[in-house]
């Protein structure tokens, strides 16, 4: 690789985070675990990417407790003893092969698995009863329903600090049920948690954040993933300029968040292009820029095609990390997020470092069907 590496290998603190460099394991739907346990496969497959130089993990989607709160009977919960003495087994091989990391707290919202017909036996619940706009499925949240996902949200990070993960994040993003709060076109709700403007809509995920503020303590990290994007619209903006971004991310970062995980499908492009140019800043960029707040950039790192292409077969070869590097070096984002890079190679930072660019493996879509 032509472009030097030491910027992707300098260390990172922030509160009690301490890391070894600024390569995240994205979090990434593995659907493995069984009765919603996670166990000794789990724990063997992080340990890998931890025992293979990546410096901060961030698990899975893993469940709070809700009835209807994931899509897959695969994905792990993130409540009762069972489930949280997998994870105590899996945190604890994490930091033994001298890893960080946190669990990707999640409720799925009335987003339906592209991956299985399995629905849950309760009703799905989101903002206003839609899935995307005009397409209802399941039912409108209650305050009461509103008020009891706060707090699971905030127990889940309550355990995780327990158990011992270095930090928690929630997952906001690609049109899930806080995603479904921020959007407009599946929040129509008339009470506090609706609104005209994507600062009233936010509403449900400052309560979240503030509460999870609360459970951890101060010096706890806590990381918010976010995105424009919806799975259900590709082309939605959230934030189409720069003060309705400020209006969005800012009041989230005062309500407690450290790191905002900004989620586009490909990093290298600029947010607001209009503004800046081509060569513009990213998302990641803009709302660390708007914020202050540390922020990780995410899309299609390393790789040639687009991730969500994944689902549909496509394969994709490894790329040269030139732009990533450029971007790195002057501060754009602090942190990057590899996902299905690491999925094929659990030794992809190792590489990466010792500049095996030929080492470097191929992505193919098989290995989703494992866990290796």
């Amino acid at each position: 690789m032509a472009a030097p590496l030491d910027t992707l290998f300098r260390p990172f603190q922030l509160k009690s985070l301490s890391l070894a460099n600024r390569i995240v394991m994205a979090p990434m739907t593995r659907s493995f675990a069984q009765g919603g346990i996670p166990g000794s496969p789990q724990a063997d497959y992080y340990r890998r990417r931890a025992e293979g130089g990546v410096g901060l993990i961030l698990s899975e989607g893993t469940v709070i407790d809700r009835p209807a709160s994931r899509n897959d009977p695969g994905i792990p919960f993130f409540h009762g003893d069972a489930a949280l003495a997998g994870w105590t087994q899996l945190i604890d091989a994490v930091h033994g092969a001298g890893g960080r990391m946190g669990p990707q707290l999640w409720h799925t919202g009335a987003v339906k698995s592209f991956q299985t017909d399995w629905v849950p036996e309760a009703p799905v619940e989101s903002p206003s009863g839609l899935v995307a706009p005009g397409m209802p499925r399941g039912v409108a949240m209650t305050e009461e329903d509103v008020a009891d996902t706060v707090a699971a949200f905030a127990r889940a990070a309550a355990d995780a600090k327990q158990l011992g993960f270095d930090t928690i994040e929630i997952h906001g993003a690609h049109g899930y049920l806080i995603d479904q709060f921020f959007w407009g076109g599946t929040n129509e709700r008339t009470d506090r948690y609706g609104g005209a403007t994507i600062k009233e809509r936010s509403r449900f995920a400052g309560e979240v954040v503030a509460a999870i503020r609360a459970a951890v303590g101060p010096d706890f990290p806590i990381i918010l993933r976010v995105s424009q994007w919806k799975q259900q619209d590709y082309a939605v903006k959230l934030g189409e300029t720069p003060d309705a971004m400020t209006d969005w991310l800012a009041p989230l970062v005062e309500a407690g968040v450290d790191i905002l995980h900004c989620s586009q499908r490909r990093f290298w492009e600029p947010e607001f292009p209009e503004l800046d140019g081509a060569t513009g800043l990213n998302f990641a960029g803009w709302a660390k820029k708007l914020t202050g707040a540390a922020t990780i950039s995410v899309g299609s790192v390393g790789l040639s095609g687009d991730f969500m292409a994944a689902f549909g077969g496509e394969r994709s070869s490894p790329v040269n990390l030139d732009h990533l590097i450029h971007r790195m070096e002057r501060d754009e984002f602090d942190l990057i997020a590899v996902g299905r890079a690491l999925i094929t190679d659990p030794n992809w930072v190792a590489k990466v470092q010792a500049g095996d660019h030929a080492g470097l493996k191929s992505f193919d879509p098989a290995s989703l069907g494992e866990l290796a």
